[in-house]
């Protein structure tokens, strides 16, 4: 029963959260398959991302990895998910897709990457169990979102302009994305700063991530009523 417990703890925050993503595309929905594909994809991609980042770990200071391996190597990894699954397929089809899709693959990630967590803490005491999947539900799970759509909103902008000018717009959200999610981390290394990342960076990455969803939506031709 605790297991039960812990495992729904650990995958509800980014099951709400892809509901949220998912409801966000008005104007012409996305088939529910593919978004669980590009989501269970996301869960797979996991697995060689925290191969890299433990050879990483090998030969580079913990705060290094932290602070710069792990959002370059994660992001990409999320990256390549949409890319290389639904990116050129005709789903595809308007802009808002790319933060959709981005969402799901962030969130497919965060998921086992919270199961992960959720079940070593447990090892040391349920409350410390407890106390990982509130704090990652908070901060972590919606970190993932936020940092996936801002490459995502860059894809979905990319699909539907000239070859030639592509890859400096993808080029990018993606830096925009790890730069962000190394601050994210940086800031999770004290009190003053995880203060900082609460009361200032996720606010301004909403709204960020807010505005960008809006105008794929005008682009795709939704007006708000």
């Amino acid at each position: 029963m605790e297991t039960g417990y812990l495992f729904l703890l650990a995958v509800a925050p980014a099951a709400f959260w892809l509901w949220y993503f998912y409801n966000k595309d008005r104007y012409e929905p996305e088939p529910l398959s593919w978004i669980l594909m590009v989501y269970i994809f996301g869960i797979v991609v996991t697995i060689p991302v925290a191969f890299i980042e433990g050879t990483l770990s090998i030969i580079i200071p913990e705060f290094f990895i932290v602070v710069l391996g792990a959002p370059i190597v994660e992001e990409a990894g999320k990256y390549l998910v949409v890319k290389k699954t639904v990116w050129e397929s005709l789903e595809f089809d308007e802009p808002v897709d790319g933060i959709i899709y981005a969402a799901a693959a962030g969130l497919g990630f965060a998921t086992l990457e919270n199961v992960i967590y959720v079940f070593s803490a447990v090892e040391t005491s349920l409350i410390l169990a407890l106390q990982t999947g509130l704090l990652r539900a908070l901060i972590s799970v919606p970190g993932h979102v936020l940092f996936s759509a801002m490459w995502g909103y860059s894809l979905g902008k990319a699909r539907f302009i000239p070859q030639e000018q592509r890859t400096g717009v993808i080029a990018t959200g993606l830096i925009l994305a790890m730069a962000f999610h190394a601050l994210f981390n940086l800031l999770l290394y004290d009190a003053i700063g995880f203060a900082v990342l609460i009361l200032v960076v996720v606010p301004v990455l909403w709204f960020s991530v807010q505005k960008k969803i809006d105008q794929a939506l005008l682009s795709s031709g939704y007006r708000p009523r």
